[in-house]
């Protein structure tokens, strides 16, 4: 498979935000990011809970260049872009490459 740039890979997965981002009343949006560390990939999903009911998790996109600095730049321009928390998964002990900072703070229950 081809390695898509990162103008791709962000194109996609703002296209794929906006499709399911739809803003509805006593809805929770928030985007979750899993670093597969199997199949050495990003994977970004759209979580969406309406007020008392389940989160319903549909994948976005799947990022084959794996590599954090990558990664970072391609989660800053989402930011810049769409206004939605994000949590991470699987990236334990690991800290964003120009701020140093840890992505992740601790496991989830269900890692």
């Amino acid at each position: 498979m081809a390695v898509m740039h990162m103008n791709d890979d962000l194109r996609l997965i703002l296209e794929r935000i906006g499709q399911y981002s739809t803003r509805r009343y006593q809805t929770r949006y928030w985007l979750q990011v899993v670093n597969d560390q199997y199949d050495k990939t990003y994977n970004f999903f759209i979580n969406i809970q309406p007020k008392g009911q389940r989160v319903r998790s549909i994948p976005l996109h799947t990022v084959e260049q794996y590599n954090l600095s990558y990664l970072e730049k391609i989660i800053n321009e989402i930011q810049k872009n769409i206004h939605l928390s994000f949590m991470y998964d699987g990236f334990t002990g690991q800290k964003w490459p120009t701020t140093q900072e840890l992505i992740q703070k601790r496991k989830h229950y269900d890692e």
